[in-house]
């Protein structure tokens, strides 16, 4: 019996984007033309790790539910869909390339004779983008008042606790009719830190009381996001941002880099000891794997679930 996701993927069309005349129907998102607050750029605050305070700048940004850019110094794996196109029913002006450890069995069916180039930058690229994810996290749990020591899946080399690990490799080819698709649904990730790298404008952020806001990309940056877990594990102190991308006449590329904590890790504003005693949590607690079951029945309601 084949699972949601198979069900989803066997009844995809291909598409040729590069011969795409208009949309189809069946990528027509209604949404897609909901006014851009008009002359409105979402100002994100860019953040050196080598300031001595950044982890203060970093903690004061979480708070304000806004993405924040770091200075940058000097079956999962395979082409396919995005991971959420299975949540929707409207498909995404979308292709990609998701890499869970080494891309080489995959890069040994596209270059024969000539992979190992590919490979090894991506295996750099993944290691550097733990290690950060893992500096931002130690800042993180620190203003929290949560204990590292007590997470074993934190600055674990080899991964042996499974942690989920992903770098998404995005092409948004170019749109015929823009106004009329997307390129990601509007949707707050199931990490804990995502980094994104994009040299072009597309990724849109919503705010509530304005509505959508274009995030412009930021020079030799990288932005990083804070995914539902680093919400349930603050409290509701830091916010996970519902944010889209919406797509343009031409072509668009971006990568991001995902870690979400191991399946059967129970994430708790519990875990944090500056909670008083007379502040209750606004979530119970949750494993991983029982939220992300939520997340695929629920969507964006699925925060309500685990809230007391």
């Amino acid at each position: 019996m084949s699972t949601p996701d198979e069900a989803y993927i066997k009844r995809l069309v291909p598409l040729d984007f590069g011969s795409a005349k208009s949309v189809p129907d069946s990528f027509v998102w209604p949404q897609a033309s909901d006014e851009v607050h008009s002359g409105d750029v979402l100002t994100v605050p860019v953040i050196d790790l080598t300031n001595p305070n950044a982890p203060q700048l970093i903690t004061e940004a979480c708070k304000h539910g806004k993405m924040k850019a770091v200075r940058s110094p000097g079956r999962i794996t395979g082409y396919g869909i995005a991971h959420i196109q299975s949540l929707f029913s409207t498909t995404m002006w979308h292709e990609g390339f998701t890499i869970v450890g080494s891309a080489i069995d995959h890069a040994r069916l596209l270059w024969p004779s000539d992979y190992q180039g590919f490979c090894d930058t991506i295996d750099d690229y993944q290691k550097q983008m733990k290690a950060l994810a893992e500096q931002l996290m130690r800042i993180l749990f620190k203003a929290l008042s949560i204990s590292v020591e007590e997470l074993n899946w934190l600055d674990d080399p080899t991964n042996s606790s499974g942690c989920s690990l992903s770098l998404q490799l995005n092409s948004y080819p170019p749109c015929p009719e823009p106004s009329r698709t997307l390129g990601l649904a509007p949707h707050t990730d199931t990490s804990i830190v995502t980094i994104l790298q994009a040299k072009t404008s597309g990724l849109q952020v919503f705010k509530d009381g304005v509505g959508w806001i274009l995030v412009e990309p930021e020079p030799d940056a990288l932005f990083v996001n804070l995914g539902d877990f680093s919400r349930i594990l603050s409290n509701g102190r830091f916010i996970s941002v519902l944010h889209r991308v919406v797509v343009k006449p031409i072509q668009r590329y971006s990568m991001a880099y995902f870690f979400r904590p191991p399946t059967d890790f129970v994430a708790s504003p519990l875990l944090s000891k500056d909670l008083g005693p007379g502040e209750v949590p606004r979530y119970r607690s949750v494993t991983v794997k029982e939220y992300l079951d939520l997340k695929g029945k629920h969507l964006e309601k699925a925060l309500s679930f685990i809230e007391n």
